[in-house]
């Protein structure tokens, strides 16, 4: 009986790489996938761009949902959504992924949903068209454009605007934070200003503060002062409570003094207790 070469049979060392870089994509991709129960999954890959790709999942005019998922900046823990801030996963440190869903339907998209990866998403039986191969700058690119553009009442929904700024903040870059820089400066709607100031202080960092500062010292309606004096209590203590207590002294408007005072009293900041003490004597 002739002798078989089992050789023949192995694949070689380059073979078998090839292999494995395979699975491991494949792998992570289900991983992703998996995040997603209840749903019609279709997965593809997004060759002709991504608002192309969306626009072609909405041109049906059926409801569905869009989702790809980015690396990111470390930003939030846990993101779900407004009603469920609870995980079975306990997240030791922040995501440095985020996944991102747009709902289409009647030829165009009319809510955009931003979670981390440990949150499970329940799409209720639609189909759900899972990208793959989104860049960050893509990602980017794409969530910039929902920020700035209108839909046909004149003005894109505030949710989809909330979403689409939750999610950009986290990109890496400098572009994605020009971006939220000039949206809390320079943008029309008082709510755009606000909720980008909001991010702002989330992200932290010299070019947010003066975003910050700016909103409180030049923004012609006191409620978008009153939410960027909010901001600027969430940033790490060493930056907020110096600028709260300056403002709390001098600021102008009265709103805006009391607001810096609750939010110094809300810190349990010792230099806020000083503030205090001295403002009572």
């Amino acid at each position: 009986m002739p002798r078989i070469d089992l050789r023949a049979f192995v694949p070689s060392w380059p073979a078998l790489g090839a292999i494995a870089v395979t699975l491991v994509a494949c792998g992570a991709s289900t991983l992703s996938q998996s995040q997603i129960v209840n749903a019609r999954l279709e997965s593809r890959q997004a060759t002709r761009g991504l608002d192309a790709e969306i626009q072609s999942v909405a041109a049906p005019g059926a409801p569905a949902w869009v989702a790809y998922r980015v690396s990111t900046l470390r930003g939030p823990q846990h993101m779900c959504n407004s009603n469920s801030w609870t995980s079975n996963k306990v997240m030791l440190e922040p995501a440095s992924e985020l996944t991102i869903l747009a709902r289409v339907e009647n030829g165009r998209m009319d809510r955009l949903q931003t979670v981390t990866p440990d949150c499970e998403v329940d799409a209720g039986g639609l189909p759900v068209v899972w990208l793959e191969g989104v860049s960050a700058t893509q990602s980017a690119a794409w969530l910039t454009a929902q920020i700035r553009s209108a839909d046909t009442s004149g003005q894109r929904e505030p949710r989809v605007v909330r979403s689409a700024l939750a999610a950009l903040i986290w990109h890496p870059g400098s572009e994605p934070l020009d971006t939220i820089v000039a949206a809390a400066r320079d943008d029309r709607r008082p709510f755009v200003r606000s909720q980008a100031l909001f991010w702002l202080s989330q992200r932290a960092g010299q070019q947010a503060v003066g975003a910050i500062r700016n909103a409180i010292d030049t923004d012609p309606e006191t409620e978008v002062k009153k939410k960027a004096v909010f901001a600027l209590s969430q940033l790490p203590k060493n930056e907020g409570v110096p600028l709260l207590i300056e403002i709390a002294q001098s600021h102008r408007n009265r709103e805006v003094r009391k607001q810096a005072m609750f939010w110094l009293g809300q810190s349990k900041d010792p230099r806020a207790i000083s503030f205090f003490e001295q403002v009572l004597k």
